[in-house]
């Protein structure tokens, strides 16, 4: 079977996008872990499935797999990308669309260039949205990993997240703790891993250890997730830039209870159609 695509990124987080067509089957988890292979398929950090929309308010709705193959609740680059490809398509009505995803709606406004802003949603710190193994909200947390206690930030964006506050991201452990609090029997759907470095009130450095894709060289709701369990400590403005691996976004939080917002560049670097 033939299936088209199109290879998009968001400062360096990599997606191949989909669109699901009536009466072919569904790509098998299989078959998204071949294609996810960088030396033997097309490469990527998540697969983005387009299928129909489901409310007459969205344009379409989408699904979310990673490298590994396990389909996710959301992914905030991914949502930038696909508004990207819809503009592109003349699907967007003066720059403004909504999307429709397993996590909910998501608006998405097109900015000048190639930027792309989305409404993430308000900042769930209940740990049974995660899910999180916690008698209630705290923060922070401590978490046994091995012979160490952390001191995690639990938040979900649309997907679940732990944060910790590092002294330097260049330095930071990522390779041995990101797997280690991935798959913690503390969160029993997983979670992302990120690693933050607070540089100051309206600045800080990220690495984010994904789950099912290990780390990547950017993460949409790992952004989002740092500044909002920053912004809640009181560490951190209402704007802030988030240095990553591969580039540079912005988010937007006015705080607790306030809806969230992702900015950065979203990119299409090629069209293919492959065989599976």
């Amino acid at each position: 079977m033939r299936v088209d695509f199109t290879k998009m990124h968001g400062v360096g987080n990599d997606f191949v996008v989909f669109d699901a067509l009536a009466g072919r089957p569904p790509l098998t988890a299989q078959v998204l872990r071949r294609l996810a292979d960088r030396h033997t398929g097309i490469g990527f950090d998540q697969a983005l499935v387009l299928e129909a929309a489901r409310r007459p308010d969205s344009a379409v709705f989408y699904r979310v797999f990673n490298s590994d193959g396990a389909e996710v609740e959301q992914c905030g680059n991914g949502a930038r990308c696909i508004a990207a490809l819809l503009h592109r398509r003349g699907r967007t009505a003066d720059g403004a669309i909504t999307l429709d995803s397993p996590a909910g709606p998501i608006r998405a406004r097109m900015e000048s260039g190639n930027v792309v802003a989305v409404d993430m949603g308000v900042p769930n710190f209940d740990p049974r949205s995660l899910p999180f193994d916690a008698p209630g909200e705290a923060d922070p947390y401590a978490l046994q990993v091995g012979a160490e206690v952390l001191e995690i930030g639990a938040v979900s964006v649309g997907n679940p997240h732990a944060v910790l506050t590092v002294p330097a991201v260049d330095t930071a452990p990522v390779e041995r703790l990101g797997p280690a609090i991935e798959g913690h029997r503390r969160f029993p759907q997983r979670v992302n891993a990120g690693f933050m470095e607070i540089t100051d009130r309206s600045h800080i450095r990220l690495r984010v250890h994904e789950r099912g894709a290990g780390e990547t060289l950017a993460c949409g709701t790992g952004a989002c997730a740092a500044v909002a369990v920053g912004r809640r400590r009181g560490r951190l403005d209402s704007e802030v830039r988030v240095s990553v691996r591969g580039g540079e976004l912005r988010v937007n939080w006015g705080g607790p209870g306030e809806r969230i917002w992702l900015t950065g560049p979203a990119e299409i670097s090629f069209e293919g159609h492959v065989e599976v």
